[in-house]
């Protein structure tokens, strides 16, 4: 059988797979040919498409290299890896690396995935893309708002709180956003490719406050700087560039638009007399933004004195016990690691016969037995989807 795949397969694919895949496990064209007891140049030869690999060749390579010989022969695209991208935009310890790699190449596979579903099912995701933002020579803080402003009116989201934000960004822009695993002092990372188009992954262990702020922030490096790789974690830079200032700024301005913050504002301290500790949590959770975030966005808006909530703190408020104390429910975690297109594509495939179990599974990134259970929700939830439709149907009729 694999024989027979290797006989129709485009070699100079085959190559590119493997050369990649090697180069992920830090192997080199000597390392490899050792493998397959054989010249390196029979591995340059290979990765070039010049030389037909053997079958047992195949199995060898793929076993060595970490990876199912399914990767190499299936019908899928071929992406310039994140890595790549990523080793030419950052200089890292060895320390930072082992921390971050996986990371990166689970959203460079996550992304990869997503295409050769959309391929599958002849459904591409829609892209609404605005050009590239040209912000050059203007005030940062200035800058952030006018893009803040620009795409809110592109989006149609008026001066109101974005509560489903990831969902907009999926669904209205067309970006391809996960929620991953990542050690605590990374927030986010994004790469742009003309095939896979933008790509975002959220660390999945932070709240659902920050995890909105470094959605946002990283939207802003789509918005205007468009085909630069970005990796986000604290403490990175002695002086921050202006690429990550306006990054910092503009979810200030996007989350927390100025019209719509002031009336709000405006209608609490009337109906006070005064802007209280209690209103400031209101509005923060009315923004879904951490407690920090609008009070400095108060300030710098000179609404409330600065250092306002630094005092509060200083004296020994709790953040989550005043909440529970106003009955303010925390805001829902989103359990959803992986885009909910990106699910129904990959149920859709299966029912449909298009895929096996196995690579749903792998779509998935979880094993036979959760992936069935999995499955009878999506259908569950599909149907459900469909019913509501066909209601509004009649309806309408």
């Amino acid at each position: 059988m694999t024989a027979n795949i290797l006989d129709k397969i485009d070699l100079r694919q085959l190559g590119e797979r493997l050369q990649q895949a090697r180069k992920k496990c830090g192997m080199t064209q000597a390392d490899a040919a050792q493998i397959i007891n054989a010249a390196r140049t029979t591995i340059v030869a290979i990765e070039k498409g010049e030389r037909r690999l053997k079958p047992n060749e195949l199995i060898k390579l793929a076993r060595a290299y970490g990876q199912a010989v399914s990767n190499f022969v299936r019908q899928s695209p071929i992406i310039e890896p994140f890595e790549v991208q990523f080793r030419a935009a950052y200089r890292r310890s060895e320390t930072e690396e082992a921390q971050i790699n996986p990371a990166i190449l689970r959203l460079e596979e996550l992304c990869q995935n997503y295409l050769e579903l959309e391929k599958i099912m002849d459904a591409p995701l829609p892209r609404n893309y605005p050009q590239e933002y040209d912000v050059t020579n203007m005030p940062i803080e200035v800058a952030a708002e006018s893009i803040a402003i620009a795409e809110r009116q592109r989006l149609g989201l008026g001066d109101s709180p974005i509560p489903i934000l990831r969902d907009v960004l999926e669904q209205s822009v067309g970006l391809r956003i996960f929620y991953l695993e990542m050690p605590s002092k990374y927030s986010g990372l994004y790469s742009y490719d003309e095939q896979l188009g933008g790509c975002i992954a959220i660390n999945a262990k932070h709240p659902e406050e920050r995890r909105r702020w470094s959605l946002a922030h990283e939207y802003l490096h789509f918005l205007a700087h468009r085909r630069k790789p970005v990796l986000d974690y604290e403490n990175q830079y002695q002086r921050k560039p202006d690429t990550e200032r306006l990054a910092d700024s503009f979810p200030d301005h996007f989350l927390m638009p100025t019209s719509g913050l002031l009336k709000r504002f405006n209608d609490m301290y009337q109906t006070h007399g005064k802007f209280t500790p209690t209103n400031l949590f209101t509005l923060a959770h009315y923004y879904g933004v951490s407690i920090e975030a609008l009070g400095n966005r108060l300030e710098s808006i000179k609404l409330i004195p600065s250092g306002t909530v630094e005092r509060l703190r200083d004296r020994g408020l709790k953040v989550r016990k005043v909440q529970q104390e106003l009955e303010l429910e925390e805001i829902p975690q989103r359990t959803d690691m992986l885009p909910i297109h990106y699910q129904y594509l990959a149920i859709e495939a299966f029912d449909q016969g298009l895929i096996t179990e196995g690579r749903f599974a792998d779509f998935l990134g979880v094993d036979r037995l959760e992936t069935r259970r999995i499955a009878e929700i999506l259908r569950q939830h599909s149907s459900g989807m469909m019913e509501e439709i066909a209601h509004l149907d009649l309806r309408q009729g």
